[in-house]
């Protein structure tokens, strides 16, 4: 391809000047703010090559749109936002960045985990309003403690060695389970139910596939040890929505710390509430997620946890090196479609 036609979504101002900086001559590149779908896909029809975030959307009306699509490169780990089978049918190559964020967002985690505990969000709001009042406002140490790791793969490692870091003990719970990771960092391997049951914070790092779809849900959650923290900084749907309010509201969790909330890609922008073919049951999950934000005991953050300078960097640098791989010829980081169980 001598002269490919590369178009970027979803990008911020200084994502512009960093790909100018490094370069993708001698192609044609473009950079779109807005995120594709099948309103955007019109625009650039004849695009070889598209690099997209998690907001953008590849099913096959998009996919229709685009015929001369040769690679789609997504600037995020996950892939729940592209129809890996449909590009497959369609010789699409699909890439993805599967390390860039791993102590990002472990980090944001604890940022979550840190403000739960120490009731943060109560005593900020508080002292706003020129209110000193202590009452209410008393936390609990994370020392001795038990953190609950659901994916101990590269982000959920690096809880795992936080956690340590706290004197926290820890399990985790994952198909692969490694044993000298578990001897070297010093936590114990264990099933899903105990985790629940034994853990006084839950954190969850798994991707959004079908075995993972509401893997926190109406039947599991009540196992969870009264009081316990759940957090999520996964994908929204890892967690049923519904389970989660009605574990807040009997006291089952003690609170909640979400970076992802079910259904958030249909209220990117407000105008999509309003569309027909918005699903009933996710619509009824983007109700539930509002109602969250208004407890005291559950702090929602937009979707920011791989969100550093560092972070993004890493992201941008693996997403031009994916492009440039797949025009030599020798495409790295690609994704394949699930075939069995996780």
């Amino acid at each position: 391809m001598s002269e490919t036609k590369i178009v970027f979504y979803e990008v911020e101002d200084w994502v512009r000047e960093y790909v100018t900086e490094r370069g993708l001559a001698p192609h044609q590149t473009k950079m779109v703010s807005d995120a594709l779908g099948e309103s955007t896909a019109d625009e650039f029809g004849d695009v070889d090559i598209v690099s997209v975030f998690i907001y953008s959307r590849f099913d096959k009306p998009v996919l229709d749109k685009l015929p001369n699509l040769k690679l789609v490169t997504t600037r995020s780990t996950g892939v729940d936002h592209i129809d890996l089978e449909e590009c497959e049918k369609r010789g699409i190559t699909v890439c993805n960045v599967p390390r860039y964020g791993e102590n990002t967002v472990a980090e944001h985690a604890f940022a979550l985990i840190l403000g739960l505990t120490r009731r943060m969000k109560t005593a900020i709001t508080r002292t706003n309003q020129l209110d000193f009042n202590i009452e209410g406002l008393r936390g609990f140490d994370l020392k001795d403690k038990t953190l609950g790791v659901i994916g101990a793969g590269a982000i959920g490692l690096h809880c795992i060695r936080i956690g340590r870091g706290f004197d926290m003990r820890v399990l985790a719970y994952d198909v692969r389970p490694q044993s000298i990771l578990a001897e070297v960092l010093g936590f114990e391997y264990t099933s899903l139910d105990r985790l629940l049951e034994e853990s006084d914070v839950i954190t969850i790092h798994v991707p959004l596939i079908k075995e993972t779809y509401h893997l926190i849900n109406n039947d599991n959650i009540r196992k969870i040890k009264r009081g316990a923290l759940l957090i999520n900084t996964a994908r929204g749907a890892v967690v049923d929505t519904e389970a989660l309010v009605k574990a807040l509201d009997e006291g089952i969790l003690g609170g909640a710390g979400l970076d992802v909330l079910e259904g958030e890609e249909s209220i990117k922008e407000e105008a999509q509430l309003l569309s027909d073919t918005l699903p009933v049951e996710k619509l009824r999950a983007i109700v539930r997620s509002y109602a969250l934000l208004h407890r005291d005991n559950v702090i929602i953050t937009p979707h920011v946890a791989f969100y550093s300078v560092e972070a993004e960097r890493r992201i941008i640098d693996t997403t031009i090196d994916n492009i440039e791989a797949f025009l030599k010829g020798n495409p790295q980081n690609v994704v394949q479609p699930a075939k069995g169980t996780a």
